[in-house]
């Protein structure tokens, strides 16, 4: 017996309180109907409805059992609608993006990776912090990563380390926005990702600037609309890997090599889709 499509006649009738009104409901006659509601009746050994000159009621244990019904009925709906993104998704490229990449930028590595066949690939990209990209891969949940250097990357294949140049954003009214260095940029915070996002990365910055003399505060910034909003208010100084990132109160200038955004590609190892983490890389390199 196909129980689920015996308890959508149940929750028909029970619904529309009337066999004739549940069979046009359902596309179908009034005795195909009425032989399903009894067969489930059957099967489950209780009365579920009870039928009069005025229609349908239902007994206690239809009562009971039409919210579990309904229940079953919405996660066997739930579960092909899962089963049918999987089947859509089936051949996808799926990419994990540091939030420190700009939109820009991340536009032109899924253009690289759909050249092939743009019509036939599709690229799905999740943009979450080195630690969640790195579970996701470790996990499967994705093919290839870009991901902060250095960080910890367990059993999982690598491409070499990629300098990715970062502008220097300073309040506009800020004096090294005229003459810009790292010691100019003493009395602000730096505005960047939260430390739990990458700490190796984080500590790592935090080490190249105290070498060069400064010791800011950090304020946490996720991406380059958070680190925007605190230098344009003159409250900090921040980086973007952006080579056109523009905004009304602030001064952009080069930053040195030192300063440059250092990640890497990360994949499973052995990868399912080595020519896409091949791609990934050529087009991130492709790029500076």
């Amino acid at each position: 017996m196909d129980l689920l499509r015996h308890l959508r006649f149940f929750v028909a009738v029970a619904e529309e309180g009337h066999f004739g009104h549940a069979a046009d409901r359902l596309g179908m006659t009034q005795p195909p109907l009425s032989q399903g509601v009894q067969r489930l009746e059957n099967r489950l050994g209780v009365t579920l409805l009870t039928r009069g000159s005025r229609g349908v009621r239902l007994t206690t244990a239809g009562a009971d059992l039409l919210p579990r019904a309904r229940s079953l009925l919405a996660g066997a709906d739930e579960f092909a609608e899962a089963a049918s993104r999987q089947r859509d998704n089936r051949g996808a490229v799926r990419i994990g993006v540091l939030p420190a990449l700009g939109d820009r930028q991340v536009a032109g590595l899924v253009a690289a990776l759909r050249a092939p066949d743009p019509h036939a690939r599709t690229v799905i990209v999740s943009t979450a912090p080195t630690v969640e990209l790195v579970d996701a891969v470790a996990g499967g949940r994705l093919d290839c990563a870009v991901v902060h250097h250095p960080a910890l990357l367990g059993d999982l294949g690598t491409s070499p380390v990629i300098k990715i140049p970062r502008r220097l954003l300073v309040p506009a009214e800020h004096p090294a926005a005229k003459k810009p260095s790292i010691r100019a940029l003493r009395g602000l915070a730096c505005a960047t990702a939260p430390r739990a996002h990458g700490t190796a990365a984080f500590d790592l910055l935090v080490d190249t600037l105290r070498e060069r003399g400064l010791d800011p505060e950090f304020l946490p910034a996720p991406g380059d609309r958070d680190a925007l909003s605190a230098v344009a208010a003159g409250r900090a100084f921040a980086l973007s890997t952006d080579p056109e990132v523009r905004a009304p109160g602030v001064a952009v200038a080069a930053a040195g090599d030192e300063l440059a955004l250092r990640v890497r590609v990360v994949w499973p190892d052995p990868s399912p889709q080595p020519e896409v983490c091949a791609a990934l890389e050529s087009a991130l390199r492709e790029q500076l």
